[in-house]
C-alpha cells in the first residue's frame, strides 16, 4: 500500500451537470456554506445587492447571472477533501463542460423539479455514461409546486434509460415542503427554514406516525407520501453499489438548494457514494494507479487574465497519481522538456491560494507562460500519456471584422490564446491568409464572450459576420478542397492546426457529401484531439 493511500481516500472530485436555470449555482452555493467555504450563501436571483454568485468570476458572468467557465472549488466535509468543479449550465458551453467531466470521478446530475429531464441534461448525461462516470441525481426545487416524484422517477428512467433508487423521499411539495423521508436510514428529517436560505437549516428528526406531520402538509400530501414510500418499497430497485460505480444505476435524492432543505443529508451520502480516485487509463493501454509513487495528470482546461490586475495565464490540472509538491519537476508528455512546477494555487472562485501539496484527485492551477496546452500529460518516472480531451465540432461560425486594421497583431494573439484556451476554434482560408479569421463555437453565446474578452484583455474591437453554416468535419484522407469547395453550401478551411475542415450549410447537405464520398479513402470527423493531425 502506498504512503499516499490515506490521503487519497479522502479525496472527493465530482462535476454538477444540468440543464441551465435547473438550479447549478445556487446548490453549488449552498455545499460550499455547508462545507464552511463561504459564511453566507449569496443567490444569483439577488441582484440587488452586490453579491454575485460564488463561482462567477468572469464580469459576463456576474452581469447575467450565468456560469460561462469552469470553476474548481475545494472545501471540507466530514473529513473528506471536496473538489468541486462547477460547470457551465448554459447550452452555450457545453464544450467546455464535456472537457472538465473528463477530470470528475462522479457527478450530480441535477433535475429540475418542475421541468423533468431536459435537453442539455440528457446530452450531459450521455458524456458521463460514454466515460463510466457514477451519478447521483439531486431532484431540486421541491418548494416549488411541480411534477409528481414517481412520474419525475419514471422519466429519468425512461428518458435516459438508468435505473434509479431513491435515497430520500419529500415530504410535502411546494409551500407544504418541510423535509424529506430518508429511506436508507429510515427517519424523517424536517427542515426549519432560514431567510432567504443564506445560512444553514436546523434539522429536526421526527416520525412518520407523528400526528403533527399530517396536519402540517395536508392529509392529501401525507397520503401521497405513504402511498409513494410503500411503492418504492415494494416495487422499487434496491440500491446497487456496483452497479452505480460502473454508470448503470442513479441514487436520488430530493430537495431545496434555495432554501437549503435536503442539502445537508445529501452531502453526508454523497461522500460515501461518490468514489475516491480511480485508476486511469493510459493511451497505451496500460494503468495508473492514484496511490502508485510516480506522479503524473493532465491539463483539462487553461484560463488566462482570470485576475484583471495580472495578465495571467493557469493550467487546471488534475493529478492522477502520485503526490505533487511545489517546486517539483516533471516531463512534459508532448514535448519531453522539463518543466519546474513553482507556482501552484487552489482556487475558490476568484480567491486564490498557494498549495504547497497535493495528492491523486486533487485540482490544481499551475500558472503557465504559454508552454501548457488543453490534454498535456505531466509525469515524472516512466513515461505516461493520457487519453486526450477532444475537441468538438462547432456548429455556429462567424467572420471576424477588425474594427482598426493596425490592431492585426493584438487580434492574432488574443484568438492564438483563446484558442489555446478551448474558448472558441480559429479557422482560416485554404492559403492561410490570417486577415479575416473565421470563428467557430458549439453555442452562439461563446462569441460573446470572445468579443468581450478581445475587448478587454487585449484591446482589441471587433463584430462578426454569421455565416450560414450549421455543421462542420474534419478530414482524414485524400481530398482536393478545390473540389468540395466548389459545392453549393460548403466551405472548406484550415484549422489553426492546419488539419482541413469543411463547413456545411445543413445537415442535408452534409450527409450528401458524406454519401458521395463514401467509396473513397476520405473520413469525415466531428471530433478531433488537439496537437494531432486527423
Amino acid at each position: 500500500m502506498s504512503q499516499y493511500t490515506e490521503e487519497i481516500q479522502k479525496r472527493r472530485t465530482f462535476a454538477i451537470i444540468s440543464h441551465p436555470d435547473a438550479g447549478k449555482t445556487t446548490l453549488t452555493e449552498k455545499l460550499l456554506l455547508y462545507g464552511g467555504a463561504v459564511h453566507e450563501a449569496g443567490s444569483v436571483k439577488a441582484r440587488k445587492s452586490a453579491r454575485h454568485a460564488t463561482s462567477d468570476w468572469m464580469a459576463m458572468e456576474q452581469e447575467r447571472g450565468i456560469s460561462i467557465s469552469t470553476s474548481v472549488m475545494h472545501f471540507e466535509w466530514a473529513g473528506c477533501e471536496m473538489n468541486l468543479l462547477d460547470t457551465p449550465g448554459h447550452n452555450d458551453f457545453s464544450e467546455d463542460t464535456y472537457r472538465t467531466l473528463a477530470a470528475a470521478d462522479s457527478a450530480i446530475m441535477l433535475i429540475d423539479a418542475v421541468k423533468g429531464v431536459e435537453p442539455q441534461t440528457i446530452k450531459l448525461f450521455k458524456v458521463c455514461r460514454m466515460r463510466g462516470i457514477p451519478i447521483v441525481t439531486f431532484i431540486n426545487k421541491m418548494d416549488r409546486e411541480g411534477r409528481d416524484p414517481l412520474e419525475l422517477l419514471s422519466e429519468i428512467e425512461d428518458v435516459l434509460g438508468i435505473p434509479t433508487s431513491p435515497a430520500t423521499w419529500p415530504v410535502g411539495q411546494g409551500k407544504n415542503f418541510v423535509g424529506v423521508y430518508d429511506r436508507w436510514n429510515k427517519r424523517l428529517l424536517k427542515f426549519e427554514r432560514a431567510a432567504g436560505g443564506s445560512n444553514r437549516v436546523p434539522i429536526v428528526e421526527g416520525s412518520l406516525d407523528d400526528p403533527a406531520l399530517k396536519s402540517e402538509i395536508g392529509q392529501r400530501a401525507y397520503d401521497d407520501l405513504k402511498d409513494g414510500l410503500e411503492l418504492l418499497d415494494g416495487a422499487g430497485s434496491d440500491f446497487d453499489r456496483d452497479a452505480f460505480l460502473s454508470g448503470q444505476m442513479s441514487p436520488v435524492f430530493f430537495g431545496s438548494a434555495l432554501t437549503n432543505f435536503g442539502v445537508e443529508p445529501f452531502l453526508d451520502s454523497f461522500i460515501g457514494l461518490a468514489p475516491a480516485p480511480r485508476n486511469r487509463l493510459t493511451e497505451a493501454g496500460d494503468v495508473v494507479a492514484p496511490d502508485d509513487e510516480a506522479f503524473s495528470g493532465f491539463v483539462f482546461k487553461i484560463q488566462a487574465n482570470m485576475d484583471p490586475r495580472h495578465r495571467d495565464r493557469i493550467a487546471f490540472f488534475r493529478i492522477c497519481s502520485g503526490r505533487f509538491e511545489r517546486g517539483m519537476q516533471a516531463t512534459l508528455q508532448r514535448t519531453n522538456a522539463k518543466m519546474t512546477l513553482s507556482k501552484s494555487l487552489m482556487f475558490m472562485a476568484q480567491e486564490r491560494s498557494n498549495v504547497d501539496e497535493a495528492f491523486a484527485g486533487d485540482i490544481v492551477g499551475l500558472w503557465d507562460s504559454g508552454q501548457l496546452h488543453i490534454g498535456d500529460t505531466l509525469y515524472t518516472g516512466k513515461a505516461v500519456r493520457y487519453e486526450g480531451i477532444p475537441r468538438f465540432s462547432p456548429e455556429h461560425f462567424v467572420r471576424v471584422v477588425l474594427r482598426d486594421p493596425l490592431k492585426r497583431k493584438q487580434l492574432k494573439k488574443g484568438l492564438d490564446e483563446l484558442s489555446e484556451e478551448g474558448a472558441v476554434q480559429v479557422f482560416y482560408d485554404l492559403e492561410r491568409m490570417e486577415r479575416d479569421p473565421i470563428l467557430g463555437a458549439v453555442g452562439r453565446l461563446q462569441f460573446d464572450v470572445v468579443q468581450n474578452r478581445l475587448q478587454n484583455e487585449y484591446n482589441v474591437n471587433v463584430s462578426f459576420d454569421a455565416l450560414p453554416y450549421q455543421h462542420a468535419r474534419w478530414i482524414d484522407g485524400s481530398l482536393d478542397p478545390a473540389e468540395i469547395s466548389r459545392r453549393s453550401g460548403t466551405l472548406c478551411l484550415r484549422d489553426i492546426e492546419d488539419r482541413l475542415i469543411v463547413l456545411f450549410s445543413s445537415e442535408w447537405m452534409m450527409q450528401r457529401i458524406i454519401d458521395d464520398y463514401r467509396d473513397k479513402p476520405v473520413t469525415f470527423i466531428a471530433a478531433v484531439q488537439p496537437g494531432r493531425k486527423v
